[in-house]
């Protein structure tokens, strides 16, 4: 008999969050005149997303083994036959989302205590994580289009309040606006893509889309021969781009590195970019049905895994090194998504959260230590300086490349072994591209690493120029002045990330890819035999990671950290000469491919040339030149004409009724 879970305790799961988040917003703001102080509002957060995590944890527990929950909360609106709802759906996926997201927040919350003391907008951040983490939870536990659309828009606002946190900055407004812009483009995709679902399954309940899905797969677009659902499934598809940063609709991730470091954790490293993840693993009953779809999942991931890695090797801004490599990995999840590996992707987005979540915060204590300078050649050394920060992002670059028994090895290397084993279009690309990514992966990781932490102290010296998005906050350290560690509540959370980021995949690579935690909640058809094959030569965690020294992808990683090492350490000439030889490629690379002025010419431009198009012809000449002031002159010349008869002579009056009789009477005298 299958358990049910209590709807009761779990509506508390989003609701602490928001709970914690009105209270610092409306209380501990100058909005009620400020009537709690930092140590309340900080701490009513925190709990808030305690209790929801502990929820989470206990919920995870039950649903491993066997409890589940499908069902309405509230029901919004009854149009005809359509029922508009507030509903969860807790199954295995949704836990282990719920799991990740409120632990990562939980983190997140301890660590800004730290980096955020010092910043007079600290009641008003607190209020905005928990609210985020409020809006993820909704969005991962809904079991209808309508809540998960709400979730999804939700996580865009507060992102784009995040990102402009610091609204007196210049290039952080602009930095959310594009964040903001760039979303509601793939938005625009994700709202088509479910208006088709109900159009033509009638409903916005997953279950009940997905119990039409085989009518669906007969089906096609009116007026062409395309498959409806593959039409359907591209469209939500794109809304992913936007969300999960995939190439062309990535620009904005790097740019989002303008907010303070802890939102670039758990936004970008950990939750809101994992949405389109998730939601195309919870979409899989429907992307199964179109080997077209899954083409175009898997090209976009593998030009996303590839081409983004390589603008990390040429970063010097420490946060942004690690917001190309999650454009990297986000990449490799999406290459998972294609390849019918939707267990293999989940897998993925939970290691990537805890190590990458872990370099986030590492490289804000980094910053905490460097006086707020981000720049890699102002720095070195460090190790000795700052000990529990460097062995923790020791720690989370090794699970970033995939140094075997780390968590994020068996996940990547997973990924690796999917995509060889799949032939829809396009898996040629894609195998390149996710085995290239290993060893550029490696090199700019460990580029940062060693620049940061290791070789000669550049820091108190004269620096290199910053970059432009920096600015007199931004000072680093003066002549004399040494690094220092963050204060615990800065180095507790990354010992408590490290934990997960070396044991968690492991412990669970069996029961999550082969066994039966997702069974009846992911699907995969029998054409696909990227997991058979897979589960066919697993033979246990411990001989994965034996194996696997023996493999292509260690080499490449290994020759990755030896290159950096070579090249930032024994030799610095070499970096050097590279930029000489091949100068046009780094100024390609440093113009990010040039799609920033791509957008700016064709897209912005050809909107701002519609926009001044639609107001000179449109507005001032049809609406205002012909409709509203030709309507007055067409008025005043038949005034000016009919004044010539309002004469106030009788005789005058009545010629023109004889000539007026006279003119019909022709009329009728002459029609036919």
């Amino acid at each position: 008999m299958t358990v049910q879970l209590n709807p009761d305790l779990l509506l508390i799961v989003p609701l602490a969050p928001l709970a914690g988040s009105m209270i610092a917003g409306l209380l501990g703001t100058r909005f009620f005149g400020n009537l709690i102080g930092r140590t309340a509002s900080h701490s009513v957060t925190i709990l808030g997303v305690l209790i929801a995590f502990l929820i989470s944890a206990r919920t995870l527990m039950l649903v491993l083994d066997g409890a589940t929950y499908n069902g309405t909360v509230y029901t919004w609106m009854t149009l005809g036959e359509l029922k508009l709802e507030i509903g969860f759906l807790i199954d295995s996926l949704t836990a282990i989302m719920m799991c990740v997201v409120t632990f990562v927040s939980l983190m997140v919350h301890i660590y800004t205590i730290g980096y955020m003391q010092d910043d007079e907008g600290y009641n008003r951040f607190f209020s905005y994580i928990s609210l985020f983490t409020f809006s993820m939870l909704m969005l991962v536990m809904s079991n209808n289009f309508l809540q998960l659309f709400f979730g999804w828009e939700a996580v865009g606002l507060v992102s784009y309040l995040l990102i402009g946190f610091w609204f007196k900055r210049p290039t952080a407004i602009f930095a959310n606006m594009k964040a903001f812009l760039v979303n509601r483009v793939g938005d625009f995709g994700f709202i088509l893509g479910i208006g088709l679902l109900l159009a033509y399954a009638g409903s916005m309940n997953y279950a009940e889309v997905f119990a039409k899905r085989e009518q669906l797969a007969t089906l096609t677009l009116p007026g062409t021969d395309w498959m409806l659902l593959t039409v359907a499934c591209i469209c939500l598809f794109i809304g992913a781009m936007g969300k999960s940063a995939q190439f062309p609709l990535h620009v904005w991730l790097p740019d989002s590195m303008e907010g303070p470091t802890p939102i670039s954790a758990l936004i970008h490293a950990a939750t809101m970019v994992t949405a389109g993840i998730f939601m195309v693993s919870r979409m899989s009953p429907l992307f199964e049905l179109s080997d077209t779809a899954l083409s175009f999942v898997l090209v976009i991931g593998a030009i996303t895994a590839l081409f983004m890695g390589f603008l990390g090797i040429i970063q010097n801004d420490i946060k942004r090194v690690v917001a190309y490599s999650t454009l990297s990995q986000l990449g490799y999840m999406t290459v998972a998504l294609g390849a019918s590996a939707y267990s293999v992707a989940v897998f993925h987005l939970m290691t990537h959260a805890f190590f990458k979540a872990l370099l986030f915060l590492g490289a804000g204590a980094v910053i905490i230590g460097m006086h707020h300078d981000q720049d890699i050649r102002n720095m070195g050394g460090l190790r000795k300086y700052m000990p529990i920060t460097w062995i923790t992002s020791l720690l989370g670059s090794l699970a970033l490349i995939g140094t075997p028994f780390f968590s994020g090895f068996y996940s990547k290397d997973s990924i690796i072994e999917a995509v060889s084993a799949t032939h829809i279009a396009g898996a040629g690309f894609a195998q390149f591209a996710v085995l290239a990514g290993v060893f550029v992966t490696a090199f700019y990781s460990f580029r940062m690493y060693f620049l940061v932490f290791h070789g000669e102290e550049r820091f108190g010296q004269s620096h290199h120029g910053h970059d432009s998005h920096q600015d007199d906050e931004h000072h680093g350290l003066a002549p004399g002045e040494k690094p220092h560690e963050a204060p615990w509540v800065v180095t507790l959370p990354l010992v408590l990330l490290a934990i997960p980021s070396v044991v968690i995949g492991y412990l669970t690579v069996e029961p999550m890819l082969f066994g039966d935690v997702f069974k009846g909640v992911i699907f995969v058809g029998d054409q696909h035999p990227a997991m058979a094959e897979l589960a066919e030569a697993f033979h246990g965690a411990a001989a994965m990671g034996l194996h696997a020294l023996g493999t292509l992808p260690f080499w490449l990683a290994a020759v990755g950290v030896g290159s950096a090492y070579y090249c930032y350490m024994v030799n610095p000439r070499v970096p050097a000469w590279f930029y000489d030889k091949f100068h046009s490629l780094h100024t390609l690379l440093d113009n990010k491919y040039y799609m920033d002025k791509i957008n700016d010419i064709v897209f912005a431009g050809g909107a701002r040339g519609l926009g001044s198009g639609l107001s000179t012809v449109g507005d001032r000449a049809l609406i205002d030149g012909l409709v509203v002031n030709g309507t007055a002159r067409v008025i005043g010349w038949f005034a000016v004409l009919s004044r010539g008869f309002q004469t106030g002579y009788i005789y005058h009056y009545a010629f023109t009724m004889i000539l007026a009789i006279a003119i019909y009477l022709g009329y009728l005298l002459i029609r036919p």
